[in-house]
């Protein structure tokens, strides 16, 4: 057990180091001396832990969709978890360095889909109850895939802009499109089962 737990807090050194340096820089020119140097370990500990710094990458990903799991479950409403999200990519501005770099990005898009999978199906579960319906777990699972590919489509686009946006206008705008869809939903399932 002690082990494990020195384990996982060279590891998440390792991850609040390689944050630290995509504040300042881009993904693909950050080095696995760079991290090492800053947190004060050797290069030995670094890939007794990882493979390379796409690993370190991953793992950090991971660990922060746990994370954002464990505190979304506290959410109710659909809003909430949106502005939720929205807040996390705020406050971490360590995601815009992934913004330009195709292997960062595709993992900030797995992240970002992890998480909104679990908000939208929710919301989703949320709506069938309030509409005291029952939809086809398939199209369930469909309108939850579409969904959370354009939210995290959203999000990506938002990590990457260097201008501002109109936050309300937007948590409004994706609240309003998962509402009517959600709404329409009752006219798919008899669609379904005719």
């Amino acid at each position: 057990m002690k082990h494990e737990i020195t384990s996982y807090n060279t590891k998440r050194t390792l991850a609040d180091s390689l944050k630290k340096a995509m504040q300042i820089k881009p993904f693909s020119k950050i080095s696995v001396s760079e991290i090492i140097r800053d947190c004060g370990l050797n290069r030995k500990t670094f890939y007794y832990h990882f493979e390379d710094i796409y690993a370190l990458l991953k793992w950090m990903f991971e660990e922060e969709a746990l994370e954002v799991v464990k505190q979304f479950n506290l959410l109710v409403d659909y809003e909430d978890a949106i502005v939720f999200v929205m807040d996390y990519v705020e406050k971490n501005d360590y995601l815009k360095s992934c913004a330009y770099d195709s292997v960062c990005r595709e993992q900030m898009k797995d992240f970002f889909s992890t998480n909104f999978t679990n908000v939208v199906t929710s919301v989703i579960n949320q709506a069938e109850s309030n509409l005291n319906k029952s939809i086809p777990p398939d199209f369930k699972k469909y309108v939850a895939k579409f969904y959370t590919e354009a939210l995290s489509a959203m999000l990506l686009d938002l990590v990457s802009r260097k201008d501002s946006y109109d936050r309300e206008k937007a948590v409004k705008y994706l609240t309003s499109i998962i509402r009517t869809a959600l709404t329409s939903m009752q006219y798919a399932e008899i669609n379904f089962n005719e």
